[in-house]
């Protein structure tokens, strides 16, 4: 059964990017992008989605769990996959997705996470922290 993937990215989308390239290649058979949304018009995530002929979306607000889970039962989406998503998933979206989210975050939770651990910031932390053990 293939799946239908929604992604939530909040940045430049890189991460997006390489789930966008990924399913539009051999892996297609496992999984279809069917939706990226954020919080931001202006993210480069919806403009690479764009690019690829893909639906988009913008959670205007972000702790609007109704809103955000309309949007994503209108693209049919059936896995969730934060690409970057620097907003709390309220709640009620989280237990309807349970055991259906996946995250992409560059080391171990909740440990590095939070206000401003993104990108390089969560590597310097866990260095800084001289942590013996990170991952996504």
């Amino acid at each position: 059964m293939s799946a239908r993937i929604a992604i939530l990215a909040s940045g430049g989308g890189s991460n997006a990017q390489a789930l966008i390239t990924h399913f539009a290649g051999p892996a297609r058979a496992a999984g279809e992008i069917v939706w990226v949304g954020s919080n931001r018009e202006d993210a480069g995530a919806l403009q690479r989605a764009r690019d690829a002929h893909l639906s988009v979306g913008v959670v205007r607000d972000p702790t609007d769990a109704s809103a955000l889970r309309a949007q994503l039962s209108d693209a049919g989406a059936d896995l969730l996959v934060l690409a970057g998503y620097l907003k709390l998933v309220p709640a009620q979206v989280v237990a309807y997705f349970r055991g259906r989210i996946l995250n992409v975050h560059p080391a171990l939770l909740p440990a590095f996470g939070g206000e401003g651990m993104y990108g390089l910031r969560v590597h310097a932390a866990v260095v800084a922290a001289g942590a013996k053990i990170s991952g996504a």
